[in-house]
């Protein structure tokens, strides 16, 4: 017996030895990066002759502050232009989209002819919630051509002048859309009547007050004509403090006062707009917050885009 367990013993270990040790899976090949070189051939406008011709020049866009002496060239660098086509300062854009739907408002509001019912031409509505709209819509784009001139630093130079169109095109329609409901003979004032309208325009003033603190501190971030980024923080002004918990908090204020106009009027046109506005602010608070991460390693982490703790 004790044979037979040893010859056993030593089949099974004949056996694992012949067994194959698994080879190691090989190790996935790392994707090299792309890297696209162009070559450049730069030529006299006028007379097409060629002033330089370079190659492997890699595919990237300057900034406007970059100096060319601490660019990462050689003794010889290249330079090929795009025509951005007809341009117009992000300031005239500004005051284009601001300045039409406070005329525009203004007309439905004084009932112009040719807008409503012949009977109804420059008459005034006996609702006090459709001054008190016109007045807070006024007050709001009033505020913003002002500091369009004399707060803000816009640190984009031009925009395509088709851009304009779009712009102007929305704010302009908008207005002229809420505008119509809101200053028509057969508005109806909101459902709790003027608890409803205080509640709006408190909300409405105080998000205005706030929009306005945070211009204030994001111009005194930097210098005239700088274009160095730096990390927006709280000031004295308890208005502020919010940046404590937000990106951007000029667009939380924006849409706090559309929030409160909404309530205050109690209009669908404007509850619309609101949504819109929104969802686009958002868009846009997402690339700054998205901005921030990256350039400053230090960055807060406890802020949010927009709406603390939320988005």
């Amino acid at each position: 017996m004790d044979v037979l367990a040893l010859e056993a013993k030593s089949q099974n270990g004949a056996e694992a030895e012949k067994k194959p040790t698994p080879k190691p899976k090989p190790k996935p090949q790392k994707k090299t990066k792309r890297i696209v070189y162009f070559e450049v051939e730069i030529v006299d406008l006028k007379t097409k002759e060629k002033l330089l011709l370079l190659d492997k020049v890699k595919a990237k866009s300057l900034r406007d502050e970059e100096v060319l002496q601490t660019l990462p060239v050689g003794t010889t660098a290249s330079f090929y232009f795009s025509d951005l086509g007809p341009q117009l300062t992000w300031g005239t854009v500004f005051l284009a989209e601001c300045v039409g739907p406070l005329i525009l408002y203004l007309m439905f509001y004084f009932r112009l002819p040719f807008i409503y019912s012949p009977k109804y031409d420059f008459t005034t509505s006996k609702h006090w919630v459709v001054h008190l709209a016109c007045m807070c819509h006024s007050f709001h784009y009033i505020k913003r051509i002002l500091e369009t001139l004399f707060v803000h630093r816009i640190s984009h130079g031009t925009m395509p002048l088709r851009n304009i169109f779009k712009n102007c095109g929305y704010y302009w329609c908008s207005a002229a859309w809420m505008a119509y409901y809101i200053n028509h003979p057969l508005y109806t004032p909101p459902y709790y009547g003027l608890q409803q309208v205080n509640t709006g325009l408190y909300i409405f003033l105080f998000c205005q007050v706030g929009n306005f603190s945070i211009h204030i501190a994001l111009r005194n971030l930097k210098s005239q004509g700088s274009k160095v980024k730096k990390i927006p923080y709280p000031t004295k002004n308890p208005f502020t403090w919010i940046f404590w918990l937000v990106s951007c908090p000029n667009y939380t204020y924006e849409l706090g006062s559309w929030i409160g106009f909404t309530v205050m009027t109690q209009c669908v046109p404007v509850a619309f707009f609101t949504f819109v506005a929104f969802v686009q602010m958002t868009v846009w608070a997402k690339g700054k917050h998205r901005s921030y991460l990256k350039e400053f390693r230090d960055y807060p982490t406890l802020r949010s885009s927009i709406l603390p703790f939320i988005l």
